[in-house]
C-alpha cells in the first residue's frame, strides 16, 4: 500500500499543487461540455473554493471527483437558472397597446380638461362627487364623514356631476 504522505488538503502547499494540477482540466472540461456563454472560468475558480471550504472533509485522492462534480453541479445550476431568466423575459408584458397614436393623445388631452373642471367645482362638490365616484363611498358613508344629512350629499354629487357632464360633451359616469 502507497502511503500518502499529505492527508491533508487545508495545507497551503497541498491545496496549491491541486490547483495548478486539475485547474486546467477543470476548465477545459467544463468549456467543452458546456461552451463559454456560461463562463467555465468562475465555475472553475468557484469549484476549488467549494473545495477549500470542505478541505477537512475531503482527502486528496477525492479532491479530483469532487472538484468535477462541484463544477458540473454549478453549471447545471447556471443552466437552470438561465432557463427561469428566459422564461420571464418572455413572459414579461409588452410595452405597446394596440390603440392608436391620435386615441392617446385624445385620452391625455381629455384627462387634463377633467382635471381642469374638477378643480373648477366648489369644494364640497368636489369633495363629495370624488369620495362617491372614485373611492365608492355610500352617500350615507360620505354624509357621516363630512358631517351633512344624506341629502346633501345627493345634491352636491348631482350638481358636481351636471357640472361635468356641461363642461365635458359626452361625459358618463357609472
Amino acid at each position: 500500500m502507497k502511503k500518502e504522505l499529505h492527508k491533508d488538503i487545508c495545507e497551503e502547499s497541498v491545496f496549491s499543487s491541486l490547483y495548478e494540477r486539475l485547474s486546467g482540466n477543470l476548465h477545459d472540461f467544463l468549456y467543452y461540455k458546456y461552451g463559454e456563454q456560461l463562463n467555465p472560468n468562475d465555475k472553475t475558480q468557484e469549484a476549488f473554493i467549494k473545495l477549500w471550504e470542505n478541505c477537512k472533509k475531503v482527502t486528496v485522492e477525492k479532491a479530483k471527483s469532487f472538484l468535477f462534480t462541484v463544477a458540473n453541479n454549478l453549471m447545471l445550476n447556471e443552466i437552470k437558472h438561465q432557463k427561469v431568466v428566459l422564461k420571464y423575459q418572455s413572459d414579461k408584458p409588452k410595452q405597446h397597446t394596440n390603440e392608436s397614436p391620435e386615441f392617446i393623445l385624445e385620452q391625455e388631452e381629455y384627462f387634463k380638461k377633467y382635471q381642469e373642471v374638477l378643480s373648477k367645482l366648489s369644494e364640497e362638490q368636489r369633495t363629495a362627487f370624488l369620495l362617491n365616484k372614485v373611492e365608492g363611498k355610500r352617500h350615507e358613508e360620505i354624509a357621516q364623514m363630512l358631517g351633512v344629512t344624506r341629502k346633501v350629499v345627493e345634491y352636491r354629487i348631482y350638481t358636481a356631476f351636471n357640472k361635468l357632464k356641461k363642461e365635458l360633451e359626452g361625459f358618463k359616469i357609472k
